[in-house]
């Protein structure tokens, strides 16, 4: 299993995207959204230009975790969060999380994947909605309205 070590915190709003950094996070989310999970959809939705990106890189340089932050109104939406198949159960994706929602002070919503909404759970999430199916695959919406749970707050392990 690989190291959960990884590099450097990367953000940047897309306009200041590297067209090589632009390419490996495309490619990780075209990977497992679209291939992986088998689910032929629009992975490009326009809404790239408006977030801001943010990603881990692993011990070679390959992307490890990511997600994009967009503004919602009052609230944050996380979306696109992703871990590489080869950085699962290593922290890379909790230590993103943790990270981001350290930065963030009001209300975050997403649309979990129902197999991870225990992870978001650990992660001060909770059941905001009725659950709704997206490409075939059964979601529920989430929200964290207050900060990160004391137990969870901790030095990533990022960067």
């Amino acid at each position: 299993m690989p190291s959960s070590a990884l590099t450097d915190l990367f953000r940047a709003p897309f306009s200041q995207l590297s067209v090589g950094d632009l390419y490996d996070l495309l490619a990780l989310r075209v990977r497992v959204f679209v291939v992986e999970q088998e689910c032929a959809f629009q992975e490009l939705d326009g809404l790239d230009a408006q977030a801001e990106h943010v990603w881990t890189r692993g011990p070679a340089g390959e992307i490890a975790a990511y997600l994009r932050v967009l503004g919602e109104g009052p609230d944050t939406r996380l979306g696109r969060i992703v871990t590489a198949p080869e950085h699962r159960s290593t922290g890379a994706g909790a230590a993103l999380m943790r990270a981001v929602l350290e930065g963030i002070d009001g209300p975050v919503v997403l649309g979990a994947q129902v197999r991870a909404q225990g992870f978001y759970e650990r992660l001060g999430f909770v059941v905001d909605g009725p659950g709704y199916d997206e490409d075939g695959i059964p979601h529920v919406p989430m929200r964290r309205s207050r900060a990160l749970p004391d137990s969870e707050r901790r030095a990533p392990s990022v960067g």
